[in-house]
């Protein structure tokens, strides 16, 4: 055990179930001692210390409601990719390495925004240049837009690794 176990990812759930955020276990312990959290699901075992045991929480759910706009997801390089599915949006060429590209380049008035960026690998990025795509003869594979900012695209990432997840995001 040790250090490692306390940086594994809990899920934290709004008072109504509706997940907010993940945390570490070290944050998660300290909120369920606090008396701010309760443990939902235990899905690790125990940690002991010289006096006590403690459960290591999956999924904690806060004591209070916590009343906040519906998220939106930011904006960024990042988040471009993992919308495109780590893919380019020109030749389908999957991979880590690659650009962000303007649809309507920017000195043509195109805007930084996620209808206007897309995935694009080196090659077809350089191939476009300051081009729209009908100029250079090149085709989107998906019109780009704003990713939905629901709970599996926020936290579906970790449910490889955290099944007992899924019941708690589906449907939100």
């Amino acid at each position: 055990m040790g250090i490692s176990i306390l940086n594994e990812p809990v899920l934290i759930l709004n008072v109504n179930f509706e997940p907010l955020h993940v945390c570490n276990t070290k944050r998660a312990l300290s909120l369920v001692m606090a008396g701010k959290a309760e443990i939902v699901l235990n899905g690790r075992g125990m940690i002991h210390s010289a006096t006590d045991a403690f459960e290591l929480p999956s999924i904690i759910k806060l004591q209070y409601m916590v009343k906040r706009p519906r998220p939106r997801i930011s904006l960024s390089k990042r988040e471009i990719l993992r919308r495109d599915n780590f893919t380019c949006q020109y030749c389908g060429r999957s991979g880590y390495h690659l650009t962000i590209d303007h649809v309507t380049p920017r000195h043509m008035g195109g805007r930084h925004s996620w209808t206007n960026l897309v995935a694009a690998c080196s090659p077809c990025n350089r191939r476009k240049g300051g081009r729209t795509p009908d100029q250079a003869n090149m085709q989107l594979l998906r019109a780009p837009g704003e990713p939905s900012a629901s709970a599996y695209y926020r936290f579906g990432r970790h449910l490889d690794n955290r099944e007992e997840w899924q019941p708690f995001i589906d449907g939100w």
